[in-house]
């Protein structure tokens, strides 16, 4: 795994991957592989709607679709294709001595784009959900547009990235240094995202209880998916938040002390790090899909689209307000 960072270098001459490492990727590749086919029915029948509330879902299913996708090619693509050992090593850039140095970007960018895109589907449910509650908590403010807010959240997450690539290029650092920083990137993102979901979980529950109780209608099932997005997303962005951490206060430690992290990747910590990470991956993006096929079928059907709708005292918004989040 983490194929872009592996070199051929002395030390990792003849550690090519083993056959359990062969076929967990076919496997995990596979999973994201059937995810990914899902979500393109799913989105190409959500944008054949063409209305409001199903323009957001269609953005849901596109982020899993790219998501699923890049981790797809990410694992089935053979080390063997671009390096002659499974566990990462250093590499830099322009190194003539290894010409490996490409593939090793490459790769790497093309996992650091598959979990930007993972992180963006929670992003976009959190800029979604803050636009919602303002509305309730602070009804004369004036509101920002959802999806301007979240490209922006994003665009930083990409600038970051590219920072992190040039700093490579630029021989500033090894693939080591790439590594590193994406891990800690991931580390602090997971950490906001628990909390902020958290936050506004608590908030969105209390304001469907409040107006299912004020108009007598039943936010029940509302209630049940907000509750499901809470629990599954806290636990997956703390898991990640707690694996980005230790991988990233390790490869500290054992640079501070050696000069290098070759230590750190050995093929049983190294194989447990992505076994973890990535089925934790699919968890998620099986759980997302699932939740957002509830949000079509779940509940009386309105007006023959089979939407729920959240109950709402200004009812000219109910369309717009993002609703289909919930």
């Amino acid at each position: 795994m983490l194929r872009s960072l592996v070199v051929k270098t002395p030390g990792s001459e003849g550690v090519p991957e083993t056959t359990f490492e062969y076929w967990t990727d076919m496997l995990v590749g596979l999973c994201f592989l059937f995810i990914a086919i899902i979500s393109a029915h799913r989105m190409s029948w959500s944008k054949n709607q063409g209305n409001a509330e199903t323009t957001v879902v269609t953005a849901f299913y596109s982020l899993i679709l790219m998501t699923s996708v890049l981790r797809t090619l990410w694992f089935v693509v053979p080390t063997a294709m671009m390096e002659k050992s499974y566990v990462p090593h250093a590499v830099m850039a322009f190194d003539k001595n290894e010409p490996s140095w490409v593939g090793a970007f490459v790769e790497e960018l093309l996992l650091s784009a598959g979990s930007l895109c993972l992180f963006s589907i929670f992003i976009l449910i959190l800029v979604y959900w803050a636009d919602i509650l303002k509305k309730y908590f602070y009804p004369g403010s004036r509101r920002s547009r959802p999806m301007v807010t979240f490209l922006t959240l994003v665009a930083f997450l990409i600038i970051v990235e590219i920072v992190n690539a040039i700093l490579f290029l630029g021989r500033v650092y090894s693939s080591e240094g790439m590594i590193l920083v994406d891990a800690i990137l991931l580390a602090l993102v997971s950490v906001i995202c628990v909390c902020e979901i958290t936050i506004f979980s608590h908030r969105f529950r209390t304001v469907l209880k409040t107006l299912g109780a004020i108009n007598q209608v039943s936010t029940e099932s509302q209630v049940k998916r907000i509750v499901w997005i809470t629990v599954t997303g806290n636990l997956f962005f703390f898991t990640r938040a707690l694996l980005e951490s230790i991988f990233a206060i390790m490869l500290i430690a054992y640079w501070h002390k050696n000069g290098t992290v070759s230590e750190v990747f050995s093929h049983k910590f190294w194989d447990t790090y992505i076994i973890i990470k990535h089925l934790s991956e699919v968890a998620i993006l099986s759980l997302m899909l699932y939740i957002l096929q509830s949000r079509f079928t779940a509940g009386p059907a309105r007006g023959g689209d089979g939407y729920e709708q959240v109950p709402n005292a200004e009812q000219g918004e109910q369309k717009t307000s993002g609703n289909v989040i919930v």
